[in-house]
């Protein structure tokens, strides 16, 4: 058989592998830049301390609960929010494109769709861990993984793993925060991980279908093609999902008055409707990673009930409207619905878990 039509077994495995270890090249000099040397830095720094020195981004801008929308609430919100995620966001883009560019096609989806949804879900969970990213900057990564043809509970699980079972996040709240905070967090984040990816994907499982394509050559020609998919997929990654997050964002920051009502004179007397107001408001609202743990405790200050700390400690980095409105085309506008009920769901328990444990 002709070589130029079917490369042989070894320069197929040296074009995979040189592709490979290029694409974790990326990942790891990108997760080092972006998370893992600062997070140790700052890991370091809270455990000799114990305090956490970060400010409520809610409240950035001089806004306060009940206020209304403005333009210089939306600008000094987007500034500050950018300024806190831009590094994460390039890390994703450039994490998102390398999968698309060099993994070879059906490698993601072989590695995190297993024989059952659970099983799905927990390597999605797994590999979405160690990212450490906020849900905002995860949505790229995921939304290839979608492209690449992994299901739903895998895409979900990584999607929501990122910010709810981050490590470094998790250390946070260990030094700064009573342990009941750490518990309810842990116990909460694992369960949504998991169970709640089965639940969407149960409730959604084929959304949006992914396009077949031709088996791809594994060969030098595709290796050599590498760059200008990478760059392709870049291109395609900025156009379509950066202007609207950062439009959604800008609205987000306009109406935060608004939309978080939840100040020091909020009224403990409405019990559970507190409870349902930050579990819906903390899944819409969008912060940069750790940002729950100032807004958590300064309305812990405040007076706020368990109940209510409990429902924001789970939703507010779980899930986003930024988020949800960049996966809606990959992840299908009734998963994306489904995700966010099962996180505003979860904030629930998590309020009924927290209030448990006092």
């Amino acid at each position: 058989m002709d070589a130029t039509i079917a490369p042989t077994p070894n320069r197929r495995t040296a074009a995979v592998a040189a592709a490979l270890l290029l694409a974790l090249a990326i990942f790891a000099v990108a997760l080092l830049w972006a998370k893992w040397l600062p997070y140790a830095a700052k890991t370091s720094t809270v455990s000799s301390s114990h305090t956490w020195t970060g400010s409520d981004i809610l409240s950035v801008g001089g806004v306060s609960a009940g206020d209304a929308p403005t333009w210089h609430a939306a600008t000094s919100f987007f500034s500050s929010y950018v300024q806190s995620i831009w590094k994460a966001l390039v890390a994703a883009l450039l994490i998102g494109s390398a999968v698309q560019a060099l993994v070879p096609r059906g490698w993601a989806a072989r590695l995190i769709n297993r024989n059952n949804d659970w099983s799905s879900a927990a390597v999605g969970g797994a590999l979405g861990t160690p990212s450490m990213m906020c849900t905002c900057c995860t949505a790229p990564v995921a939304a290839s993984l979608r492209r690449e043809g992994v299901g739903v509970a895998g895409a979900v699980a990584y999607w929501l793993a990122n910010p709810l079972l981050n490590p470094a996040v998790i250390a946070f709240l260990a030094f700064v925060a009573p342990w009941q905070w750490t518990v309810t967090r842990l116990v909460v984040g694992v369960t949504l991980v998991v169970a709640g990816s089965v639940l969407v994907a149960r409730i959604a499982p084929r959304d949006v279908d992914v396009p077949t394509e031709e088996p791809e050559r594994l060969d030098a020609q595709w290796l050599a093609r590498a760059p200008l998919r990478f760059g392709t997929a870049v291109t395609r990654l900025v156009l379509f999902l950066v202007p609207e997050y950062f439009v959604v964002v800008l609205l987000l920051g306009a109406f935060r008055g608004w939309l978080f009502p939840l100040g020091a004179d909020t009224d403990q007397r409405l019990g559970l409707l507190v409870v349902l107001v930050a579990a819906v408001v903390g899944t819409l609202l969008v912060i940069p990673t750790a940002g729950e743990i100032p807004i958590v405790a300064g309305l812990a200050a405040a007076g706020l009930s368990l109940g209510g700390l409990g429902a924001l400690l789970v939703t507010l980095p779980a899930a986003s409207l930024p988020a949800m409105a960049m996966l809606s085309r990959r992840l299908g506008v009734r998963a994306t619905l489904a995700t966010a009920g099962v996180v505003m769901a979860g904030g629930v328990l998590a309020a009924g878990v927290l209030s448990a444990l006092g």
